[in-house]
């Protein structure tokens, strides 16, 4: 975990690798509950058997369930001790550019692109990429906007 005192603190680390998570393993059963939350049922994600005989050789998770990470890879790695409270403001850019296939393991690397004062507080914007682990391509990059209030 990487604590900042203060927002000024986190904001000083502008243009910098901020954190790399740890591992996170993707399993069927959460693939199964995205699928539930969300509706997306599509073969190559919940049909174990069919998804071997596909393009990946086995299931893969949802883009959008990778995506779904990032709130947790903030969570467990960056943290502003004097603040009240964030937020999520939403995303400028996000690519799935490889599959992630159930078993595999991913983790994040945070980069602080900026950080713009806003009444209260900043608003941050994180660039983000997930690795798969053993691969050299990103499975999912991803500007992130937070806003985090004093």
């Amino acid at each position: 975990m990487k604590n900042f005192q203060t927002l000024a603190d986190l904001a000083a680390c502008v243009g910098q690798d901020v954190a790399t998570t740890e591992w996170v393993q993707i399993t069927q059963e959460q693939v199964n509950q995205f699928a539930e939350a969300t509706g997306d049922h599509q073969w190559i994600h919940v049909d174990v058997e069919r998804a071997k005989k596909g393009p990946f050789g086995g299931p893969i998770a949802h883009g959008f369930l990778t995506l779904s990470l990032l709130p947790q890879f903030f969570d467990k790695t960056v943290n502003v001790v004097e603040k009240s409270m964030g937020v999520n403001y939403g995303l400028n850019k996000v690519r799935f550019m490889a599959p992630v296939l159930v078993g595999s393991r991913l983790r994040g690397h945070l980069h602080l692109h900026s950080a713009t004062p806003i009444e209260g507080g900043l608003q941050i914007q994180w660039n983000v990429t997930v690795e798969r682990e053993g691969s050299d391509k990103p499975v999912c990059v991803a500007e992130s906007l937070a806003r985090i209030y004093a």
